[in-house]
């Protein structure tokens, strides 16, 4: 065109590209910065053109098929407007994107449920958690209705079973108080064990950038979900020594030899039960009688392998390398003691006494032979409990000998055990 002219439908049409060039650019007379490029192929899109900032600045606005002139040129009139105010198009349009996308990702966010979160988090933190620690994270979250691997039945739903589906963004106070006060009225120790780790994920993901302040602020620390914890009771369970040649009758003789040795281990060492269960031929030293124990506390410690319990060791079969086998187990060590202990107890007609009550046994027991609390703490594996305690009393193992051996013997001897160490082996010699 020699001179601008208003654009129109029919006058798009005629418009071709002029010959011997790759493409031609039409303005239109009505709407500034508005053109038409015509290209040597035919192709036909309107674009803006116009000065931002001391530079030329040209943006397509779209093919003539898709954009009738009146669009475009209220698209162009638009341009001219931001361009005016000093704003690049351009610019704006990616800030839109972004905040389009943005709001795309918040949208999403908003939807994310403990469920979707709850793996990543036990994947996280697995590296620096025990196996029963990690374990606990499991079962809590366990949805149930699966077939029992033992037993008949289908597994029960884990107490955070109902907040799964639940979205972060709904994890208020009132929300987590009212499933507190409906898991406590029936399970109220496993419960609170659920609120804890349900608290650690939540502090957790707020340490992550994209997941950080989906939850409440506060929603664990509210008043109302205090106020629906379980009250934590003292868990005072243990054996008295007069109570010790009934539980002995019955362990020895009620239970299988690898399910026997555990629970009387149990009660000789004071070791948690997870610590025992998993440990290995490698951990026992039968020739300087000790044994490394993988504790929750330190990591290691090192324990007398006292007399008798030596003797039951020995005469367990090695069918791997855990202590404590087990054929059926998925892990191929002893699993589940419980059922085992509830058997021995109904016949020696004693109450119920926990896995743990037998740890809690051990040091009630200590004191009947003025143990120094020192000594049975560092056999058990407790946590230091005084500053000297801490930092620079480490008693060496035969120390710890000395007193661990008086404790077994004085044990046994409450139990009517007699027993007889001897130089080949251990032996033990029946009333």
């Amino acid at each position: 065109m020699a001179k601008r002219e208003n654009f129109t439908a029919g006058l798009i049409a005629k418009l071709q590209c002029a010959p011997g060039k790759m493409q031609s650019i039409y303005w239109d007379g009505k709407t500034p910065g508005l053109g038409l490029r015509v290209t040597v192929g035919g192709a036909k899109s309107f674009i803006f053109e116009t000065s931002l900032n001391n530079k030329t600045l040209r943006l397509t606005i779209g093919d003539v098929r898709t954009w009738p002139v009146g669009k475009a040129q209220a698209e162009a009139t638009r341009l001219k407007s931001l361009t005016d105010q000093g704003i690049d198009p351009r610019q704006q349009k990616v800030e839109r994107a972004a905040a389009a996308a943005a709001k795309l990702a918040e949208a999403k966010r908003q939807q994310v449920t403990l469920s979707d979160v709850w793996p990543d988090y036990i994947k996280a933190r697995r590296p620096k958690w025990s196996a029963r620690h990690t374990k606990d994270h499991l079962k809590v979250a366990q949805r149930g209705g699966e077939v029992k691997k033992r037993g008949n039945g289908l597994t029960e739903p884990g107490p955070l079973a109902s907040l799964l589906d639940v979205k972060l963004s709904d994890l208020s106070g009132e929300t987590i108080a009212a499933w507190l006060d409906k898991e406590a009225q029936t399970r109220p120790t496993y419960a609170a064990l659920s609120f804890r780790l349900l608290r650690g994920c939540l502090n957790w993901l707020e340490a992550e950038k994209d997941l950080a302040g989906l939850v409440p602020a506060g929603a664990v620390q509210s008043s109302k979900v205090r106020d629906a914890m379980p009250t934590k009771t003292v868990k005072d369970d243990c054996l008295q020594r007069e109570q010790l040649p009934l539980w002995f009758a019955a362990v020895r003789q009620q239970v299988n030899p690898v399910q026997s040795a555990y629970l009387q281990g149990l009660l000789l060492t004071g070791a948690r039960r997870e610590e025992l269960a998993r440990l290995k031929w490698t951990d026992v030293d039968f020739q300087w009688r000790s044994m490394t124990i993988r504790d929750k506390v330190e990591g290691l410690r090192i324990i007398p392998l006292t007399p008798y319990m030596a003797h039951l060791l020995s005469s367990l079969p090695r069918r791997n390398k855990w202590v404590f086998s087990s054929p059926t187990a998925a892990t191929g060590y002893i699993a589940e003691p419980r059922a085992a202990h509830q058997r021995a107890l109904q016949v020696a007609g004693l109450p119920h006494i926990s896995l743990h009550g037998l740890r809690r046994s051990f040091g009630t027991l200590c004191e009947w032979v003025e143990t120094p609390t020192g000594i049975a703490a560092q056999i058990m594996g407790h946590k230091p409990s005084a500053l000297a305690e801490k930092h620079y009393i480490r008693r060496p193992l035969d120390l710890l000998r000395m007193w661990h051996d008086k404790i077994e013997v004085w044990i046994l001897e409450q139990a009517g055990i007699e027993f007889v160490p001897v130089q080949a082996g251990l032996r033990v010699v029946k009333q």
